[in-house]
């Protein structure tokens, strides 16, 4: 049974802060493994189909993009979860899409933002092998929003 960790909420500090690259020696290692263990049960036990580590107090570029049915979001795809390390964005399409969004961090809110339809990003795996992939609609949405958490920003700060 993982940990369920608690969630900064809107008005933390750690939720306005960049945060830092995880480092070539802390991929593969137990902590990062149980890191992310404890941010999918996390996300898992509030209904969400993402999570940012800043969420859950760790100021570290890792983020869980796992998008399925549920309470919040009803109609979202089925997804496999994916772990991403110190992802970037490398492209935008110029085609922007307004979508609901919520946060873990912003309960009970709710708000129409625009994001590229779709990505190009790079990322690496809790092991330490690079990706590179294409993401579109809600997928790509979802990753658009935990990279602001990295970069200290909350959806409601787009809206």
């Amino acid at each position: 049974m993982s940990t369920i960790l608690p969630v900064a909420e809107r008005g933390e500090s750690i939720l306005t802060l960049t945060a830092a690259e995880v480092a070539k020696t802390e991929l593969n290692s137990p902590w990062l493994k149980e890191l992310a263990e404890a941010m999918h049960a996390t996300m898992l036990a509030r209904n969400g189909v993402g999570i940012a580590a800043p969420q859950v107090y760790v100021s570290k570029r890792v983020i869980i993009v796992a998008s399925r049915p549920n309470p919040r979001y009803p109609d979202a795809p089925e997804m496999d979860v994916l772990v991403m390390v110190n992802l970037e964005i490398l492209e935008k399409s110029e085609l922007t899409v307004w979508g609901e969004e919520g946060c873990l961090s912003v309960p009970d809110e709710r708000g129409q933002v625009a994001r590229a339809e779709s990505i190009k990003l790079r990322y690496c795996t809790l092991e330490g092998t690079a990706v590179e992939t294409t993401l579109s609609g809600f997928p790509a949405r979802i990753v658009q929003h935990e990279v602001d958490h990295l970069d200290g920003v909350l959806f409601i700060d787009r809206i």
